[in-house]
């Protein structure tokens, strides 16, 4: 059986995606000095690395780029990150992931920053797939989809392309 790659969207589209939220997260914290943008290892990191990129030209803020190692498939071991708690406490945050799912691995990755106080925290997403089991919502996302449980959203991310399908 030969698995059949549907394009949702292809790179010209998924920059205008990150772009746009880029300028969100900017309008969101345009009374802030600096905001953190904490990437979830694989995709989310990758994701989160465009976003900072953006909003380094758009922007006065200083923009730090974090990583969030969870382990997806056990998301109740430790969870890990490249910066301190005293980086990132007080301070705008947004966790970053490619696709929303179930929510599963947003949801432990929020837990593991609520505990500690934050300015502000928001969520960010490329897709969103309303499949979630938990109370956990993308205050950024790129395109929602409506799918069926079977199907998987699978992104690309190249050095040069980034594509969005649906298989």
């Amino acid at each position: 059986m030969t698995t059949e790659k549907n394009i949702i969207l292809n790179t010209l589209k998924v920059n205008q995606k990150i772009k746009r939220i880029a300028y969100q997260i900017y309008e969101s914290n345009s009374n802030e000095k600096e905001v953190i943008i904490a990437g979830i290892v694989g995709n989310g990191y990758l994701f989160a690395e465009k976003l900072v990129e953006i909003l380094k030209e758009i922007s006065s803020l200083k923009v730090t780029i974090c990583l969030v190692k969870i382990n997806k498939k056990k998301p109740l071991a430790p969870i890990t990150t490249t910066l301190t708690v005293a980086d990132y406490k007080n301070k705008s945050l947004v966790l970053v992931d490619d696709v929303l799912n179930s929510g599963t691995t947003l949801i432990y990755g929020v837990k593991h920053f609520l505990e500690v106080p934050l300015k502000r925290f928001k969520t960010a997403v490329l897709v969103n797939r309303n499949h979630k089991k938990y109370p956990v919502k993308a205050d950024f996302k790129g395109v929602s989809l409506s799918t069926s449980i079977k199907e998987h959203v699978h992104i690309d991310f190249t050095d040069k392309e980034i594509n969005v399908y649906l298989i």
